[in-house]
């Protein structure tokens, strides 16, 4: 039987616990988003799940439960900062701002993936595979997903031809076929290997 997020994590820590994950480190555009959700024990959403399991239709009512029941901070870092500070970096710098924005202090943090981003406000544990084991770490996935595809559909109307609005972002044949016609736009990772070729 396939596992299932509960709030077992969340029971062993010191609350108000959140759950942080974050979406859009691999493609070729966009800004890299992560959100940082508290549940309210007494009011957590049904069906809640690793946001890559569920429907876009499932993520998006989950995600007007998840904004309607628990506290909840997004937050991104640019293009601009991942090409200057790397990827990397800038998935922690998106995350720590997601923590600092919320309106309740969290006294401990539950992390999607193996490294705790420096500076946090509060104590911190890495979970691998956080978004199928944490209730707080699948409403974060949702929420930074639907938020993440909700603005790269957005940028796709402005800039017609590279597939963001199915692709998101992501290196797929649509998206270098659009490349290879239409070139880089502003919203490229100038840093991604791909894109740097086309530059060079």
């Amino acid at each position: 039987m396939e596992n299932t997020p509960d709030f077992e994590l969340e029971r062993k820590t010191a609350h108000p616990v959140c759950g942080i994950d974050e979406v859009g480190r691999g493609p070729w555009a966009g800004p890299v988003t992560a959100a940082a959700v508290i549940l309210d024990p007494a009011n957590i959403p049904a069906g809640l799940n690793d946001s890559k399991k569920l429907t876009a239709a499932r993520r998006e009512a989950l995600y007007a439960e998840i904004m309607a029941t628990a506290t909840v901070c997004i937050a991104s870092a640019s293009v601009q900062e991942i090409d200057q500070i790397n990827i990397l970096q800038a998935t922690f710098l998106a995350m720590k701002r997601a923590v600092e924005g919320l309106k309740i202090t969290p006294k401990f943090a539950l992390i999607d993936g193996n490294k705790i981003p420096p500076g946090l406000p509060c104590k911190a544990q890495a979970v691998v595979k956080g978004d199928a084991r944490s209730l707080s770490i699948a409403a974060a996935s949702i929420v930074a997903k639907v938020t993440r595809d909700r603005l790269m559909c957005d940028l796709s109307a402005t800039f017609p031809g590279y597939g963001w609005e199915t692709n998101m972002g992501y290196g797929t044949k649509a998206h270098q076929e659009g490349l290879a016609k239409l070139g880089v736009t502003p919203h490229h990772r100038v840093s991604f290997k791909p894109i740097h070729k086309m530059l060079c």
